[in-house]
């Protein structure tokens, strides 16, 4: 069979073909091989056939003697090698067209079919199912060993085909199923596409020397799947991206600090016209860069602007993300003197060098962000007024992690599993009953930090888990490690939010049994005194 090519972008001239190294152990390669011609003018590819571990001890242990500029894999192995190696490894994803065209072929082989897939479940798949009356089952996996038990647990309940990627292909032939691959060869070309983009902004980057922005903030690497969380409120963000990606007007995103601004704006970005292999994602936090800086740093400078000017000059971050995205965080923290300058970047759609005469036209799209009110800061003179407004065209609130409590033993576990598997180290099998077990702990937090700060305890808890691996995940144990689920952070007022009541099918005894007896945070998470506590336990209610 004969597939179509399409035209790949030109790698970066003047600097030899960009090296690429092709990590697969499955019938991935089979694909990777098959569209490795249509490159190999463009790149150095090269196919290893190596997974997780073993693949990210050989690529570490080249990459001390030779060059790559970027690692393509997929899936697990992708998220597995990502912390691990030094080189930018670019993920292949499965379009949800590649996923419904694997159902579809599933369906030719049995009417009762399962789908499993990396992290989080496809949303639109209940829609898609009963649109096309298919019986269709969905599991998710992170390890090996969740991907091991979603496939036994399908068969037993009857289920005769699997779609999945190659782990859990190879896993359900292994248990005697049927199987649907659910890649495709366009999704293979989307990936060496984005990594021949990505080699080229790597070597343009080292070129530069550049400060402020580097390869990973010119490659929007987040998207829809890594907004992560199955409440109301996580559900409408999600619907609030696609529209707003729809859309070529300014993004103002307000939320907490940790709440998960800048994987929005790049969630934003990959849902955009503008997610294109040739299509930078910039991103600079106005708040982290001296403010004699910030100014040459977004706008660029001509040689000889001021003292210590770069000899030829210096493109700025707009020109960098000209046919893209500048993400510009903490917005609120930029001096009055340069919101006059991006206020006329925005409005005449060019861009002047410090110390130059001749503008720059651009094409950007300016996704901002912040955690602070600016509303108030324009009442107050700190921020302009015609500003805000040319900025907050669109705009998006990301709820705290405190208002979506129902998430949290989700977000828990996944940070659990991942911080693990960071330290080569395998979950406990009964993980997801001690993290229910730990729920009404985590949810009575109020998680000042958000997202991030859950994610930075779970990577502490899996020190200590990996070091006794016969420790069981206790509320008990938990406190130990984290005394501060055990205090009420500070909020301001209007940051607060009611505790959840319990189920009521639970007694005071039995929430305190909950807690190893710890009187004080039964009483929060029952949202009563500690006085009133006893006065109920007494009362044997």
């Amino acid at each position: 069979m004969s597939y179509p090519t399409r035209p790949a972008p030109a790698p970066d001239q003047g600097a030899g073909k960009p090296v690429i190294w092709t990590v697969s152990v499955s019938r991935l390669s089979d694909l990777f091989r098959h569209i490795t011609p249509e490159y190999d003018h463009l790149a150095q590819i090269e196919p290893l056939h190596l997974g997780f571990d073993e693949a990210a001890r050989h690529i570490r242990e080249r990459m001390a003697t030779e060059h790559c500029d970027v690692v393509i894999a997929a899936g697990s192995n992708a998220a597995y090698l990502k912390g691990r190696v030094s080189v930018p490894v670019v993920v292949a994803t499965a379009s949800g067209f590649d996923v419904m065209q694997a159902l579809t072929r599933a369906r030719r082989i049995s009417a009762r079919i399962g789908l499993v897939q990396y992290q989080r479940p496809l949303a639109e798949l209940a829609e898609f199912a009963a649109t096309f009356g298919l019986a269709v089952e969905q599991r998710t996996y992170v390890t090996e060993e969740d991907a091991r038990a979603s496939i036994a647990e399908l068969k037993a309940a009857g289920i005769e085909v699997i779609v999945g990627a190659g782990l859990i292909t190879d896993l359900a032939e292994e248990a005697g199923l049927a199987t649907v691959f659910v890649y495709s060869l366009d999704s293979i070309r989307r990936a060496f596409d984005d990594a021949l983009e990505m080699a080229r902004l790597t070597r343009l980057e080292s070129g530069r020397g550049r400060r402020g922005a580097n390869a990973d903030s010119r490659h929007a690497r987040r998207g829809l799947a890594d907004l992560r969380g199955e409440s109301p409120a996580m559900e409408r963000l999600r619907q609030t991206v696609v529209l707003y990606g729809r859309s070529p007007a300014t993004v103002l995103i307000q939320g907490e600090t940790g709440s998960g601004k800048e994987l929005v704006a790049q969630a934003i970005h990959r849902e955009s016209p503008r997610r294109g292999a040739n299509r930078p994602f910039v991103a600079v936090n106005c708040g982290a860069i001296a403010e004699s800086l910030l100014e040459s740093e977004l706008f660029g400078h001509e040689e000889g602007a001021f003292t210590g000017a770069r000899r030829g000059g210096h493109a700025g971050l707009f020109e960098a993300a000209d046919g893209g995205t500048l993400f510009l965080d903490e917005i609120g923290e930029m001096p009055l003197a340069l919101q006059t300058r991006l206020l006329r970047v925005l409005e005449e759609r060019e861009v002047m060098r410090v110390g130059g005469t001749r503008p720059v036209p651009i094409d950007v799209r300016v996704i901002s962000a912040t955690h602070c009110d600016l509303e108030a800061r324009v009442r107050e003179g700190r921020f302009r007024a015609d500003l805000f407004y040319r900025l907050a065209v669109l705009r998006l609130a990301l709820p705290p992690l405190r208002a979506r409590r129902a998430d949290i033993p989700q977000l828990a576990e996944w940070a659990l599993k991942n911080a693990l598997a960071a330290l080569s180290a395998r979950p406990h099998p009964n993980l997801a009953a001690e993290i229910a077990a730990c729920a009404p702990l985590l949810q009575a937090y109020a998680w000042p930090g958000n997202v991030r700060e859950l994610r930075n305890l779970m990577e502490r808890l899996a020190l200590f888990l990996a070091a006794e691996p016969l420790q069981a995940l206790t509320p008990a144990f938990l406190l130990a490690v984290a005394p501060e689920l055990g205090t009420q952070p500070s909020m301001p007022a209007s940051a607060a939010a009611p505790v959840p009541a319990p189920p009521a099918r639970e007694t005071v005894a039995d929430v305190l049994a909950r807690f190893d007896g710890r009187r004080d945070l039964a009483a929060r998470y029952l949202g009563i005194s500690r006085t009133t506590l006893w006065r109920r336990l007494k009362a044997g209610n």
